[in-house]
């Protein structure tokens, strides 16, 4: 018996003692699976979601849903939603998916959020929100489901110019048939929607907000806070963000985010399309334009962290070549950079996009920017895509944030690499931020999505990739003990210890 004692604490001590370091946090990180879709009827992997309860990955993607068993990839089933219109959105909370489905024969019309029951696969609520629902997030306690309507017009809805032609800025008007952008909150207990009306009347901070695109302000992306008061929406062809007050469902305040020196030591960029892959600075800066963003909480406070991608209206109106705003440029190195021809002038040029991640307080003040780390890694590994360097680079797309053995790690999906990528960055403290490592997904290309999950002791992290229509999941590492588990582990040596010096001998 005391033999069994001795092996059993032996046993236990070393195993637990022999878990992962948090040196190299992500340094077993390996891709686990990929799965493929099939195409037909236009059943696509634009955005995907977990269901803990059943360990199942969701997959939107126009046609419905895909579902896939989160450890292997094997596919499981799959609704059909067509009848409905296009599905450009999944979220699970506690065995409930939501999907946001926008108006298939027009998208300027209302679209629905539909819930169904992971478990069954059955319908369960169907709510009318604003036009175009884009994304739609669950509050932390599921309680409340918020919805980005980005209510985009149909190419022929957009402003037109209102400016001499030939001058720059350029400045567009609005149009009478371009739907308002709003974010839709549902009550899941009572099934009561509410949507937010005062986007374009709310303050106004910041700097660089576009008002002059033709366009009015349209939602792409929602964070929640973690008390589930404040939802941050991005902005993005605005080049802000919006605050909105969940009790009221209206925006305190839309803030303009301001610009990024591409002059600057570490911000440089490549803004060229001619096989030759170098960083520079120039004289331009980038309107930041983000896309995907989350929220975290260190210190009592609310931070974000957003990908700014960086967009132009659909119809690419508002952009130009930056030597058809400065003819003087022609032929220059910032000859053929893309540029917001609403922004720039002769000597002053804006870009879409930031080519970077940033972390910003609760009210838009920069608090760190990964300046050009994104191009750079991807130049490193052979990632980068020259043809799109003249027009947002490696185009930061989406986030997610894990906290992973007390770690806060933020993971930025790059939409136009030769590969599918992720870069990973340890923001445990948002004030000393530190570059982890690219995650490449071979087989894929763009991800879209991305969204973390934790099975057992193993976390991982997947991506929906709309450019080769699959998902890849990757596996991270595994969770270390709790500090009592370390505790239990030192108590089993000296057990070991004492039972030795007692003439005891390990079985």
């Amino acid at each position: 018996m005391k033999k069994t004692l001795v092996s059993m604490a032996a046993g236990v001590a070393l195993s637990v003692l022999a878990l992962p370091s948090q040196a190299g946090l992500l340094d077993q990180a390996a891709l686990s699976w990929t799965h493929a879709h099939n195409s037909t009827n236009g059943y696509l992997s634009e955005i995907l979601s977990f269901d803990g309860l059943r360990n199942e990955v969701w997959v939107s993607g126009v046609s419905g849903i895909d579902i896939l068993d989160a450890r292997t990839g094997s596919f499981l089933q799959r609704i059909d939603t067509r009848a409905f219109g296009s599905v450009n959105s999944v979220s699970i909370h506690n065995g409930v998916a939501a999907l946001a489905i926008e108006n298939s024969s027009n998208r300027e019309l209302p679209g629905v959020v539909q819930l169904y029951n992971t478990a069954s696969r059955t319908l369960t609520g169907s709510y009318t929100v604003g036009p175009l629902p884009d994304m739609l997030t669950f509050t932390k306690d599921g309680s409340k489901i918020l919805v980005a309507n980005e209510a985009t017009p149909n190419s022929n809805h957009y402003g037109a110019r209102t400016s001499p032609a030939g001058t720059f800025p350029r400045t567009y008007g609005s149009h009478a048939l371009d739907p308002a952008g709003s974010v839709s909150i549902i009550n899941v207990a009572t099934g009561t929607v509410t949507t937010s009306t005062n986007l374009s009347t709310a303050l106004r901070t910041g700097t660089a907000l576009r008002t002059n695109t033709g366009m009015d302000f349209e939602p792409e992306y929602i964070a929640v806070n973690a008390a589930g008061t404040k939802a941050y929406v991005t902005l993005q062809e605005a080049n802000g963000i919006g605050v909105l007050d969940i009790a009221t469902g209206q925006f305190d305040k839309v803030v303009g985010l301001g610009t990024k020196d591409f002059s600057l030591p570490g911000n440089q960029i490549d803004p060229k399309n001619d096989g030759k892959i170098e960083l520079t600075s120039v004289k331009a800066k980038g309107l930041y334009m983000p896309d995907g963003v989350a929220t975290y909480e260190r210190n009592g406070r609310t931070y974000l962290v957003m990908a700014n991608e960086g967009d132009f209206r659909e119809d690419d109106a508002d952009r130009s070549a930056a030597s058809t705003v400065d003819p003087s440029l022609d032929g220059t190195l910032l000859s053929n950079l893309r540029v917001s021809n609403t922004d720039s002038f002769a000597g002053n040029l804006y870009a879409a996009g930031a080519r970077s991640f940033s972390i910003r307080d609760e009210d838009g003040n920069l608090v760190y920017d990964s300046g050009n780390i994104l191009d750079r890694e991807a130049i490193a590994l052979g990632l980068y895509d020259d043809s799109r360097s003249r027009d947002k680079g490696v185009e930061p797309e989406g986030i997610e944030i894990m906290e992973i053995n007390g770690r806060v790690i933020a993971f930025v999906g790059l939409e136009r690499t030769l590969k599918a990528a992720v870069a990973a960055f340890d923001i445990t403290d948002p004030n000393q931020v530190s570059f982890l490592r690219m995650l490449v997904a071979e087989g894929s290309v763009s991800p879209e999505g991305l969204k973390g999950f934790r099975i057992g002791n193993d976390y991982y992290l997947g991506l929906s990739n709309e450019v080769t229509n699959t998902t890849a999941v990757f596996y991270l590492t595994s969770a270390v003990p709790e500090a009592e588990s370390y505790a239990l582990a030192l108590a089993g040596l000296a057990v070991i210890g004492l039972m030795r010096r007692r003439g005891v001998k390990a079985a």
